[in-house]
């Protein structure tokens, strides 16, 4: 069985990356053979769609099983659609992840079908739809500088792309 699972570096003894979608490395195991094949993530730093095109490469490389920190509402749906198998949850190494799931099937954080990130603006999900917290006001954020909060915040339901206006 082939899995993925999301890291920090290119070898079984890296750390698991937590964010899916943004994740340094994919590593693709195959449980039977211990082929290890690493990936450099190019869509890490995408301006949008990150999870989106992270979970389409993925399933590109036929894998069974997704084991990683977090998924986004997003690449959650492309996974669910397809059948694999995502756990979530993990930490520590890859090599204790993969080992974990060879033994049981499972890794230690549990199966999830569904994401575990927050939508972000502009997501489809219907409990978090234009949630856009904004800090800043007119350009200016917190303290009256131009740090924190980069201005233009409209709070929480402000409208934005794909939010809605209660």
């Amino acid at each position: 069985m082939k899995i993925a699972i999301s890291a920090h570096g290119a070898n079984l003894d890296a750390m698991i990356n937590p964010r899916f979608g943004r994740s340094d490395y994919f590593l693709i195991v195959d449980t039977e053979t211990n082929q290890v094949d690493a990936y450099p993530n190019e869509n890490m730093n995408a301006s949008g769609g990150a999870g989106i095109q992270s979970a389409s490469f993925v399933l590109s490389k036929g894998v069974q099983a997704v084991l990683t920190g977090s998924v986004g509402p997003k690449a959650g749906d492309v996974f669910s659609g397809s059948g694999v198998q995502l756990i979530t949850g993990q930490s520590g190494t890859v090599r204790e992840a993969v080992e974990q799931f060879k033994t049981s099937g499972q890794a230690t954080g549990g199966t999830s079908s569904q994401s575990t990130a927050p939508a972000t603006e502009g997501s489809e999900s219907p409990s978090m739809a234009g949630a856009g917290m904004g800090m800043g006001g007119g350009g200016r954020g917190m303290g009256g500088g131009r740090g924190m909060g980069g201005g233009g915040g409209r709070g929480m339901c402000g409208g934005g792309k794909g939010g809605r206006r209660f």
